[in-house]
């Protein structure tokens, strides 16, 4: 039997809760939670109100919540409202918190998200991880982790999960990376080689940019295709608030979509792929620049001069980017295509020619194309909050794990 297409979250970040006393139960807390979570603060009444629960009823869910740390008490509500005040409550900035991790070709990076969605630690590591083994690597994001870790402990922060975002093709089992062309990775399983014994998902970084941009960007649709695009170019399809993964989870490897079958070799393998002239380096070869480690910093410099040759470079990029979206927009039918990732810094000069190739080349009217506001970061947050997520849907989990 097949794994099912449709996946909020990557694989291990949650759990089917059963149909059983105690599994409305756990429901019913997850649904205090979300309510609390989405408000600054909010009453026990107005939770009751909202989740459609008696006071009574919620007031014992909000007393365990409460007792793990994930909810707080503010005090009695403003004034100036009829009837007794009540108690207003709010997510705690303490307790279970995100650990997101980024795994990419130039860099590394982590951050900690508590449970109100706040970055409370970050760190990063520049430095090139292409064609070296997956032992350094995970040392030194290693380092970074153990180096946030402790600066969320003062903060009174525990580590409730890790979620690691990689630039490649990751298994069902949520820590195997299967294949990653621009690390030169194969059938590497991280959960070996990462610390603690927390909770552990790893996910393509196109997929944690998609859910990113669903949880934290406002006005973003339930039905969008997001473009994640760095030195790799990955996709990911979001259906209904729902990741499209594939059968195998390997949906959305945009990046190696051929635009020109005679084209230049990648590293998967094939040939004139879409990475080979709209990625970062592809773009840089092109126009002529020689790489620094700010790249897209560069080019927009460059671009904002008017440096015909990186503008003809950006325009070309944007070409390549439009034909394999064509494509993926005829099969699919997205209310909206976001660009995201690093070259979302590079917009001004990549939409013009993108939106003309889809406006040309796709059947039906064309598609609604955006900028992401998160960016680079995307991939990041995306891991970090992936992890608050799944303790929002199922915060039983906490009491567990004490």
């Amino acid at each position: 039997m097949t794994a099912p297409l449709h996946e909020e979250r990557p694989p291990r970040a949650g759990r089917v809760l059963p149909d059983t006393q105690q599994g409305m139960r756990r429901r019913n807390l997850a649904r205090v939670m979300h309510a609390v979570s989405a408000e600054v603060s909010l009453s026990r009444a107005a939770v009751a109100s909202r989740i459609g629960l008696t006071r009574a009823a919620v007031s014992t869910l909000v007393d365990d919540l409460i007792r793990w740390g994930l909810l707080e008490e503010l005090g009695p509500e403003r004034p100036g409202r009829v009837g007794r005040p009540g108690s207003a409550l709010a997510v705690s900035g303490r307790g279970p918190a995100g650990i997101g991790a980024e795994i990419g070709v130039d860099h590394l990076a982590v951050c900690v998200v508590d449970l109100r969605g706040e970055v409370r630690a970050r760190a990063v590591r520049h430095g090139a991880n292409r064609g070296r083994a997956a032992g350094p690597v995970i040392e030194e994001l290693t380092v970074l982790i153990r180096r946030v870790v402790a600066e969320a402990q003062e903060a009174e922060l525990w580590p409730a999960g890790l979620a690691v975002a990689v630039p490649g093709l990751v298994a069902r089992d949520a820590r195997t990376v299967v294949r990653a062309p621009n690390l030169d990775w194969h059938d590497t399983d991280l959960g070996r080689l990462l610390p603690g014994d927390w909770p552990l998902a790893v996910d393509n970084e196109a997929n944690f940019g998609a859910l990113a941009e669903l949880w934290l960007a406002a006005g973003t649709p339930g039905d969008f295709l997001h473009v994640s695009a760095e030195i790799g170019i990955g996709a990911a399809v979001v259906v209904d608030g729902r990741l499209l993964r594939g059968t195998r989870g390997f949906a959305g490897e945009l990046g190696h979509v051929p635009v020109r079958p005679d084209g230049p070799p990648c590293p998967c393998g094939s040939r004139g792929c879409l990475e080979q002239y709209a990625g970062e380096e592809a773009v840089l070869r092109a126009a002529g620049l020689e790489p620094r480690e700010d790249l897209v910093g560069l080019l927009a410099e460059r671009a904002e001069a008017g440096d015909e040759a990186v503008r003809a470079a950006l325009r070309d990029a944007g070409t390549a980017l439009g034909i394999a979206l064509t494509g993926a927009v005829n099969l699919l039918d997205p209310e909206t295509v976001v660009l995201g990732g690093a070259l979302a810094g590079l917009s001004p000069w990549l939409l013009p020619s993108l939106q003309s190739e889809l406006t040309g080349r796709t059947a039906g009217p064309a598609c609604r194309v955006t900028v992401s506001p998160l960016g680079s970061q995307g991939p990041l947050l995306g891991a970090a909050h992936s992890v608050v997520r799944a303790v929002l849907d199922d915060p039983a989990v906490v009491a567990e794990r004490a």
